[in-house]
C-alpha cells in the first residue's frame, strides 16, 4: 500500500510527458529547415550550446512561466518562513535540475520516435487529441480555467523548502510542462535535429542548456530576490494572444485530414488582403483586450472578436502555404521512366508530405516561380511520390532513393542520379542544382536528336 501514491506520482509525470510531447509534436513536425538553430549550429556546436541557453532565459519570460513563478517563489521562500539565500539558491538549483531532466527525457523521446513524428501527423488518432489539447490549451490562456499542478503537488508546496531538497527537483520535473505552449522555433529545431540525427547524447544535452536558460530567472531570483512586474492587464492581453494562436495553430494541423481546405484559399493578394482585415476587425472588437471574466455581453463580444481573429489568421496562413500553380506531376514511376523516355526528357522525384512544411514551401516558393518552372516542365517529367501515411510501399521508395522528406533527386531517363536537393531552398538556390541537370538532359536530347538524323 505504501507504494500507491508513489505509483501515482509517476503515472501523473509520464502524463506530463505525453502531454509535452502531444503539445510540440505539431511543431517539430511543420519545422522548416532553416530554423533558428539551424543558424546557430551552422556557426560550430559552441554557438549552438549558447544559443539553446539564450533562447532558454527568453522562454522563462513568456506568458506561459510567468504565472507560475509565485508558486516557484513559495518553494524557494518557503511560504514565510525563514529561508536562507543560499539554501534558496540551492533549492532553485535543484528545481532547475528537475526541469533540466525534465527536457533530457523529452529529448530522449522524441530520438526513439524518429523521423516518424511527421508521419504521426497523417494519423487521426494522434491530430484530433493534439487539436483538442491546442483548444484546452487556448481556453486556459482566456481564463476559462487554470492550468495547474496536481492538487497533491499543490499540497506539498508549503512544505518543500522546509523538508529538504527532493521536493525542490521533483517540483522542477514538473514545472518544464508550464513553459511547452510558449516554446520557439530554436527548441523545436533541436528536436528537428534529434529526431533526424536519432543523436540521443547530443539532443538530451542541448534540451537541458535550454532548461538551464530557463533557471535563470529563477537563480536571480531566489538569490537577490529581484521584484517582478506585477501580473496585471499586460499578462491578460499577452495570455490572449497566446489563445488565439493556439487555436488558429490547431486549425492548421487538421489540414493533413481534410485536405479540400486548400480549394477555400486561392493565390490573390486580395484574399490575404481580406483575411488581414478580417483579423483587423477582431482585434478593434476586442479579441485582445476585452476579457471573458466581464459581463455578459462583454464575453459575448469578445468570443465574436476571437472567432473573428482565428479565422483571419487561418484565411492568411492557408494563403501562405497556398500553391500558385502545380507542376504537371505523375504519380506512378514506371510512368514517368518511360515518359521522360518517350519525350527525351529526365525525371524530377519528388518526396513530399501534406505534414512537411519545407516540402509545402518548396512547391509554392520555388517550383512555381520562374524560371524554375519552366526549367523543369521543358527538360523533366515531375514524379511526386506522397510521403503523408507511413505505408510499406511508402517504406520502400524512401529506402530505395535513400530519401526523406523533402527529398528532391534528378534523374536522367535512364535512372542515373544527376543532381540531389535535401532541404528547402530558394529559386535562386535551387537553380544551382537544377540547371546543371536540365543542361545535361538538353545534351543527351540533342545528341540523341542527332543521331537519329544522322543513323
Amino acid at each position: 500500500m505504501p507504494r500507491i501514491p508513489r505509483v501515482r506520482h509517476l503515472a501523473i509525470l509520464a502524463a506530463l510527458v505525453g502531454l509535452l510531447v502531444l503539445v510540440l509534436l505539431p511543431d517539430l513536425a511543420f519545422a522548416a529547415e532553416g530554423d533558428e538553430f539551424e543558424k546557430y549550429k551552422s556557426r560550430g556546436w559552441g554557438w549552438a550550446y549558447l544559443g539553446a541557453f539564450g533562447f532558454g532565459v527568453v522562454t522563462s519570460l513568456t506568458p506561459c512561466v510567468y504565472p507560475m513563478i509565485p508558486i516557484v517563489i513559495g518553494i524557494f521562500g518557503g511560504r514565510g518562513k525563514q529561508v536562507s539565500r543560499g539554501r534558496a539558491v540551492l533549492l532553485a538549483t535543484l528545481y532547475v535540475l528537475g526541469m533540466g531532466l525534465m527536457f533530457s527525457v523529452l529529448g530522449v523521446i522524441f530520438a526513439l520516435i524518429g523521423k516518424q513524428s511527421g508521419q504521426l501527423l497523417a494519423e487521426p488518432a494522434v491530430v484530433i487529441p493534439i487539436v483538442l489539447l491546442y483548444i484546452a490549451l487556448a481556453f486556459s490562456m482566456f481564463g476559462a480555467f487554470e492550468m495547474q499542478l496536481p492538487s497533491f503537488i499543490q499540497n506539498k508546496l508549503s512544505s518543500v523548502s522546509g523538508e529538504g531538497v527532493g521536493g525542490a527537483f521533483a517540483m522542477g520535473v514538473v514545472g518544464g510542462f508550464t513553459a511547452a505552449p510558449c516554446t520557439g522555433p530554436f527548441l523545436i529545431g533541436i528536436l528537428t535535429f534529434v529526431t533526424k540525427t536519432q543523436n540521443v547524447a547530443v539532443g538530451s544535452s542541448l534540451l537541458f542548456t535550454y532548461a538551464l536558460g530557463m533557471g535563470v530567472l529563477f537563480w536571480v531570483l531566489a538569490a537577490f530576490a529581484v521584484a517582478l512586474p506585477k501580473s496585471g492587464r499586460w499578462m491578460e492581453y499577452m495570455k490572449s494572444i497566446g489563445g488565439i494562436a493556439l487555436l488558429t495553430a490547431g486549425l492548421y494541423f487538421v489540414r493533413p485530414l481534410v485536405p479540400g481546405i486548400e480549394k477555400l484559399v486561392w493565390g490573390s493578394y486580395l484574399f490575404l488582403a481580406a483575411a488581414g482585415a478580417v483579423v483587423l476587425v477582431g482585434v478593434v472588437l476586442g479579441a485582445v483586450h476585452l476579457s471573458f471574466h466581464d459581463a455578459a455581453a462583454v464575453k459575448l463580444r469578445k468570443a465574436l472578436a476571437v472567432a473573428l481573429c482565428v479565422a483571419g489568421l487561418t484565411g492568411v496562413v492557408n494563403w501562405v502555404v497556398h500553391v500558385d500553380r502545380h507542376l504537371p506531376w505523375q504519380r506512378d514511376e514506371a510512368t514517368a521512366f518511360q515518359m521522360a523516355q518517350a519525350e527525351g526528357k529526365g525525371v524530377m522525384v519528388d518526396f513530399w508530405a501534406q505534414w512537411c512544411n519545407p516540402c509545402i514551401e518548396l512547391e509554392k516558393l520555388t517550383f512555381a516561380k520562374s524560371p524554375v518552372y519552366e526549367t523543369i516542365t521543358e527538360n523533366f517529367v515531375p514524379l511526386q511520390f506522397d510521403m503523408t501515411k507511413s505505408t510499406d510501399a511508402n517504406d520502400a521508395l524512401l529506402k530505395k532513393y535513400a530519401a526523406g522528406t523533402p527529398t528532391v533527386i534528378f534523374f536522367t531517363a535512364d535512372g542515373k542520379e544527376i543532381g540531389r536537393v535535401r532541404e528547402y531552398q530558394s529559386p535562386s538556390t535551387f537553380m544551382k542544382t537544377l540547371a546543371p541537370a536540365a543542361e545535361l538532359v538538353r545534351t543527351q536530347r540533342e545528341a540523341a536528336a542527332k543521331a537519329a538524323r544522322n543513323p
